[in-house]
This record gives C-alpha cells, sequence and structure tokens, in this order.
C-alpha cells in the first residue's frame, strides 16, 4: 500500500450520491493516508475535477445532475489523464464494456470490498506514477511514420498525437516493445493495470479497441496491433482495411 513516509499524498476524488457508500470510501482512504474530495452528484464532480485536478477519480454511474457516463466521457474530452475507476451496481457485461469504452481505466460492481477497491486504487496509483516517471528512461519507438514515445507518454503519425490516455499508451508501448512476441491477455492486463485479470475480465480487449480506433484515424489501412485469438495480442504492421 501507499508508502506510510509520502511527503505528498495522491489525492482521490469521489464522486459518489450514496452518502453511506462515500463516508465508507473516504473512510478508508484516510486510514491508509489519501487525501480525499468528494462530490455528491456529477456536476459538482466535474468542477472539482477542473479546480483541483485530482491524482484519481472513484466515480459512480447513477449520479444526478449529470450521470458519471457523461462525467467520465466529458473528462476524457477535455484531456484529463487521471485514472478513472468506475464503481457501479450495474453489473452487465455491456456496462463494463461501456465503461471501460468510454475512458475509464478500470470497473468495480457493487457491493465491493473496501479492501479490494483500496488495492486497485494503490495499483493504479503505482501504475501512473511509474509511466510518467519511470518510462521516460527509454528511446523512443519508430515503426515508419508511427513514433511512440515514452518519454511524452504519447504515440504521433508524423508528429501529430494520436490522444491516447495513458493506459492506453501502457497498452501500445509494451506490446511496441516487446515485438514480434505475443503477450497474453493475461500477462498484458498484470503488466500494465497491476495485478491479477479476473476470469472473463474484458478490459485488454476493450482497450485494444480504443487504440485501434485511434490508430485506424492516423494511418487508415495500416493495422498494428495483431489478435491471436484465445490468447492475446501482438505488434505487427500489416497492411489491410479491417481493424
Amino acid at each position: 500500500m501507499m508508502d506510510k513516509h509520502e511527503t505528498n499524498p495522491a489525492r482521490i476524488l469521489v464522486v459518489e450520491d450514496d452518502e453511506a457508500i462515500r463516508e465508507a470510501i473516504v473512510f478508508n482512504l484516510k486510514k491508509i493516508g489519501y487525501r480525499y474530495l468528494v462530490a455528491a452528484n456529477g456536476l459538482e464532480g466535474l468542477r472539482v475535477l477542473r479546480r483541483e485536478h485530482p491524482d484519481l477519480m472513484i466515480l459512480d454511474l447513477m449520479l444526478p445532475e449529470m450521470d458519471g457516463w457523461k462525467l467520465c466521457e466529458q473528462a476524457r474530452e477535455e484531456g484529463f489523464d487521471l485514472p478513472i475507476i468506475i464503481s457501479s451496481a450495474r453489473t452487465s457485461e455491456f456496462d463494463k464494456v461501456q465503461g471501460l469504452s468510454i475512458g475509464a481505466d478500470d470497473y468495480i460492481t457493487k457491493p465491493f470490498g473496501m479492501s479490494e477497491l483500496m488495492a486497485r486504487v494503490e495499483a493504479h496509483l503505482r501504475r501512473h506514477r511509474q509511466s510518467v516517471a519511470g518510462l521516460g528512461k527509454s528511446e523512443p519507438l519508430s515503426f515508419g511514420r508511427l513514433t511512440i514515445d515514452p518519454e511524452r507518454k504519447e504515440a504521433f503519425g508524423e508528429g501529430r498525437p494520436l490522444g491516447l490516455t495513458s493506459k492506453e499508451f501502457a497498452v501500445l508501448y509494451l506490446l511496441a516493445r516487446e515485438s514480434p512476441i505475443v503477450i497474453s491477455r493475461e500477462d498484458i492486463y498484470k503488466s500494465v493495470w497491476g495485478y491479477e485479470m479476473l476470469h472473463g475480465d474484458r478490459s485488454v480487449d476493450v482497450f485494444i479497441r480504443r487504440i485501434r480506433k485511434k490508430l485506424a484515424q492516423e494511418f487508415g489501412g495500416q493495422t498494428f496491433l495483431q489478435t491471436h485469438y484465445g490468447f492475446g495480442y501482438k505488434f505487427e504492421i500489416k497492411e489491410s482495411t479491417d481493424i
């Protein structure tokens, strides 16, 4: 968990309209040593996000004023690159995939154990810090018109940024760095998310689709992330109109 000697603990924004759940999350964040910000509706959450620039957001979906779907989308559209963990009573596979598709990094269903949520918070913060501080030690990777720059934590097509989030970049960089090795979904998840993937989790597939979409907007018929069905993915450039 968090280093007790850390002088600048992370600030966590909790956007949750259920007071009991909100207070329970805050209690556990305080117990670990994190600072916290709270909002009881989506509009308030967006205002706090814009004003305070927290390090991570725990976001309910069914919120008054502005729902969590819209808040998550708005945060990404405005360029906020913090980890977003959705916590919701909506348990369907569609909701989970949709939450990840609009920009969330993780999705935990209610009721959940506070120890599990805190572990996910710590894992996402740790990976986010590593992606900011550690990747810059490596040189950019170049593949024709595509450049993947770990120092800037972004990929470029002939100098134009693709607009990747931190986690999207981490997935792309991992696959490109290990090319032409095929990496399993489980190993991608453990490397990028920081903990073991649960059976049936589709987070990696959703993030691959998000990255492919952004690559396709720049590179048209070229594809970069190839599927090895039943196992995982590898980075390999192919000429194709399919993504």
